[in-house]
């Protein structure tokens, strides 16, 4: 497994990061033993990034991983996120510091090493209030997040990157932290790469590419849309089903269609669908880590193995940017 760096923070990350939500739901509906076992194998692989969050099965993601953890012992980095609302930021700093001990006893641990804001951020002017990056970047949420940074309880600070790309481009451009998860995936790949105006799936701003320029670490959310881009027939029984895909001006079919577009072009390199998607998302330069939603040990080995062939050359990856041209 290939080790990249987590933007100026200079930490060295695995280039495919253990995902612990809802969409691949093993940390939440997987029996303990698989969890264990999961785990063990994306150690040996060399993944040294698991990702998870307070929201996730309202807590249990939390706890499932800190048991293995605590179990297995291993020397990795952990990331959770704080689902914080309009009225929490109301409450002031101790409602967060109230939220995030409570992430920090479900997972077992003093401290976590990637900590986000976990929310939509609205543009501003915007007459939804919630998430807007005036809220974001200043006041409470960010002073309390500073304050678990110099208490050595969260190394580095991050965000979601959801809701209007203005507003997730405003708060980047603050300079406020260190990382963001961004929707990245080979169906819109708008985050790293210009699309027509025609694009008609939320477009993302080449946000990416933004971040990176503030030297921001850029973890990748969704590179196998919920699944819509990985070719497979079905689920997995523990996935999440065909979940709402985040983003707007697209749907979980819309993106299986536009799937479609670009299974040929991994049909004639010979790999599956789901390979074509993890490499095209280990691609952009800018990536510090691509995290995979884990149902089962199968699906992390096959991620590791994907990313050990490496990026996919440039002219494979402009065609399939070019195949999400609406007007072709």
């Amino acid at each position: 497994m290939r080790q990249r760096t987590l933007g100026k923070t200079g930490q060295a990350i695995s280039e495919i990061g253990f995902g612990c939500g809802s969409v691949g739901g093993l940390m939440i509906r997987g029996e303990h033993a698989d969890q264990v076992h999961a785990v063990e194998r994306a150690l040996e692989l060399g993944i040294t990034y698991f990702d998870t969050a307070a929201s996730y099965g309202d807590g249990v993601s939390e706890q499932s991983l800190g048991r293995v953890l605590q179990e297995l012992r291993p020397n990795v980095l952990v990331g959770t996120k704080l689902q914080i609302d309009a009225d929490d930021i109301a409450q002031g700093e101790g409602r967060i510091r109230e939220l995030f001990g409570q992430s920090l006893a479900r997972l077992n641990r003093e401290g976590v090493d990637l900590l986000y804001y976990h929310g939509r951020i609205r543009k501003a002017g915007s007459d939804d209030r919630r998430g807007l990056p005036s809220d974001v970047v200043n006041g409470p949420l960010l002073d309390a997040f500073k304050g678990f940074q110099r208490e050595g309880r969260a190394r580095f600070l991050g965000f979601t990157g959801l809701g209007d790309t203005e507003g997730v481009i405003e708060v980047i451009d603050s300079g406020g932290f260190d990382q963001f998860h961004c929707y990245y995936n080979a169906v819109n790949p708008s985050a790293g790469y210009a699309m027509p105006t025609t694009f008609a799936p939320q477009n993302m701003g080449q946000m990416m590419v933004r971040a990176a320029e503030q030297g921001m670490g850029v973890l990748a959310i969704r590179i196998l849309a919920a699944g819509a881009a990985s070719g497979a027939e079905g689920p997995h029984p523990l996935a999440g089903g065909r979940q709402g895909v985040l983003i707007s001006g697209t749907d979980y079919d819309s993106d299986e269609q536009r799937a479609e577009r670009i299974r040929p072009i991994a049909e004639e390199l010979g790999i599956t669908l789901a390979e074509l998607s993890i490499r095209f998302a280990l691609s952009r330069a800018e990536l510090s880590c691509a995290l995979v939603g884990v149902s089962s040990l199968y699906q992390v080995e096959f991620a590791a193995q994907a990313a050990e062939q490496g990026p996919l050359p440039d002219e494979i990856v402009l065609r399939i940017v070019q195949a999400n041209d609406d007007e072709r």
